[in-house]
């Protein structure tokens, strides 16, 4: 079966076209395309609660061009996934008529909830762990952040939360770079957050740590000083917890110009790495230690919630 899926995030709208197969009763995935246009649909959705008319030209664009890439490799079945910014956005139908005029599918927008365990399919879809070990997978993307527990690849806990990378640095970095006091308050932020949610995804049981999207696959990038971006390098790669933490505070203290002169950092995720990559950091300060520094490594994933998505159609 060749499926096409489209996720629409906060940041970015991307397409997988994938062919699948089962193999000892396993899903396999065989890529046929895999591409992003970053089109930043939550811009200002934080402070208005709209999506700009601007952010849905962006996103006429980007579909556009998808529409041709489908048209081309002929899928048999297509979904639009729509998250957190379609979510929230009060003018959300105006997303859903963009979709259907220029996509012809009917747009679905998920729960955060739905996003987690999509998430956690296709994260750990492609990073070997195992069967005993507590995984959590963090999702840290534009507009929410996901956090999703298993064993054995079953889902045993998830959350989605209200705290991304465009939320986030639209909130709290106002500066460039952004002074100590703003990464406080948003480290501040983010420990209320994990607080918050304690009840349900118990950090001190984590064994095993794998995250997805943007901000996470860049600090792996920074760590590895890879002289591009470059995802095969990225899916399956581990850096200990300590120097991806460090990443996490060096990036959060570059400026904008110096953030664009990274050989692997994507134009669009400039001016929200700051916010992410102060997110990500005390997310893994709190993780170090509520386990007493168990968890040794941040493992990353290109496949997230788009693998998640066709797996899941495969199943259906």
């Amino acid at each position: 079966m060749r499926a096409a899926v489209i996720d629409c995030g906060t940041n970015s709208v991307r397409l997988l076209i994938a062919d699948m197969t089962v193999t000892d009763g396993e899903i396999e995935l065989t890529d046929c395309v895999r591409t992003m246009e970053v089109v930043r649909l939550g811009e200002g959705v934080d402070s208005h609660g709209r999506v700009s008319a601007e952010a849905l030209g962006r996103l006429a664009k980007a579909l556009d061009g998808f529409a041709a890439t489908i048209k081309r490799f002929q899928p048999e079945q297509t979904t639009f996934v729509a998250t957190s910014a379609t979510r929230d956005a009060a003018n959300a139908e105006e997303v859903h008529d963009v979709v259907r005029r220029h996509l012809g599918v009917e747009p679905r927008v998920i729960t955060g909830e739905e996003e987690a365990r999509f998430s956690f399919t296709g994260a750990v879809s492609a990073v070997d762990v195992a069967p005993a070990e507590n995984v959590l997978v963090l999702d840290l993307g534009g507009g929410s952040t996901e956090f999703v527990t298993g064993r054995g690849g079953e889902v045993t806990a998830e959350v989605s939360t209200q705290m991304g990378a465009v939320r986030y640095a639209e909130r709290f970095m106002h500066s460039d770079p952004p002074s100590e006091e703003q990464k406080e308050e948003l480290a501040q932020a983010v420990g209320e957050v994990l607080a918050g949610i304690s009840d349900t995804i118990d950090f001190s049981s984590v064994d095993r740590l794998v995250g997805v999207a943007g901000t996470v696959t860049t600090v792996l990038a920074h760590a590895l000083d890879l002289p591009s971006y470059v995802p095969e390098r990225i899916t399956g790669a581990a850096i200990p917890v300590p120097l991806a933490i460090a990443v996490c505070g060096e990036l959060a203290s570059f400026s904008k110009k110096r953030l664009a002169d990274l050989p692997y950092m994507h134009p669009g995720r400039v001016d929200i790495m700051t916010g992410g990559a102060m997110i990500l950091k005390t997310i893994l300060e709190t993780i170090q230690e509520r386990t007493g520094g168990r968890v040794k490594e941040l493992a990353a994933s290109e496949n997230d919630i788009l693998d998640g998505v066709a797996i899941d159609l495969m199943r259906r």
